[in-house]
């Protein structure tokens, strides 16, 4: 089959021809029909797990996010079937080993993926598991917030272009930090007011909005520096939240401010309560822009820097 990968950490993304995967004992076979870009495959393509401890399996094949049709199941397979359509984020051990930017994936029918629903396209499927199954989570776990005003840092990204749609459904006051350029953007997805740090102080600003405090912080940007100086917008109570791993908990535990280091739980069931949100139209999915597996290597350094306005999904097949 062909692929976007790499040789070793850092090399270059070019396409290769690899051997054809096979669905094993208790896997999955999918024919890959679209694959997500997001800024974290360049992240693991250039070693950034390797610190972590991450194996991986060279040559490294792209991508985490992809939708498809199941081709072929192997010995005991019971959740999917051949012809089910599929979506879900294939991050699995060791990395490159199921990557998406391929023409086919085989993994374990246990891994992150559910069925895509009626109403759904492939395209627009292949474009939600990390940053929407994300934002849900973080969501999931802020638990409601009706009346009260949340702040979310970075929010013209993926994550929080669907956290502001989350949050500003389920009743909070939702305030964006975001360029200029994204606000109309981010009121449409039923945000309060946006401020641009580049024209603002960031702490004046909400400090001025909100001389009470804010409930919740949700920093998707920001590092540890950053964070510290952010943090003080929350009241005694409330909650800050950081998925940069940038919060002080004990910290800010002693000024009476839960903190959340957060890392995501993707699930099966998150992807398919994701899935059916967007077909009810309850969160609007990003727009998209395809190109074919051939051209994506030459595309994709620079488009992995997304602001949210658009998505950039490979058609293996394209």
């Amino acid at each position: 089959m062909r692929a976007v990968a790499v040789a070793n950490y850092s090399a270059r993304p070019t396409i290769m021809e690899l051997p054809d995967p096979r669905a094993g004992h208790g896997e999955v076979l999918v024919a890959i029909r679209a694959a997500g870009v997001n800024p974290i495959d360049l992240a693991i393509a250039n070693g950034e797990w390797a610190a972590r401890g991450a194996d991986a399996r060279f040559p490294l094949i792209m991508g985490i996010d992809m939708a498809g049709v199941v081709e072929a199941v192997g010995e005991h397979v019971t959740r999917f079937a051949p012809g089910d359509a599929v979506f879900g984020q294939l991050f699995l051990p060791p990395l490159g080993s199921t990557g998406t930017y391929a023409e086919q994936v085989a993994a374990p029918e246990e891994a992150n993926l559910a069925r895509v629903p009626p109403g759904l396209d492939l395209e627009t499927a292949a474009t939600l598991p990390t940053a929407g199954g994300a934002a849900l989570n973080i969501a999931d776990g802020l638990g409601p917030l009706t009346g009260e005003t949340v702040l979310i840092v970075g929010a013209a990204g993926g994550v929080g272009s669907f956290l502001t749609q989350f949050l500003a459904a389920s009743g909070a006051r939702v305030l964006t930090v975001a360029r200029a350029g994204a606000a109309d953007r981010l009121r449409a997805y039923g945000a309060a007011e946006n401020f641009d740090r580049a024209a603002v102080s960031i702490p004046d600003a909400v400090g001025a909005a909100c001389p009470d405090g804010i409930a919740v912080l949700v920093d998707l940007a920001s590092d540890a520096e950053a964070f510290a100086a952010l943090a003080p917008l929350v009241r005694v109570g409330g909650t800050a939240l950081s998925t940069r791993f940038a919060a002080d908990v004990d910290d800010l535990a002693d000024y009476g401010i839960s903190a959340i280091n957060f890392a995501v739980n993707m699930t099966p069931d998150l992807l398919a309560r994701l899935a059916d949100a967007v077909v009810a139209g309850q969160v609007a999915a990003p727009s998209i822009r395809t190109v074919r597996l051939d051209d994506a290597p030459s595309l994709l350094s620079r488009s992995l820097t997304s602001d949210g306005e658009g998505r950039m999904v490979i058609l293996p097949a394209g």
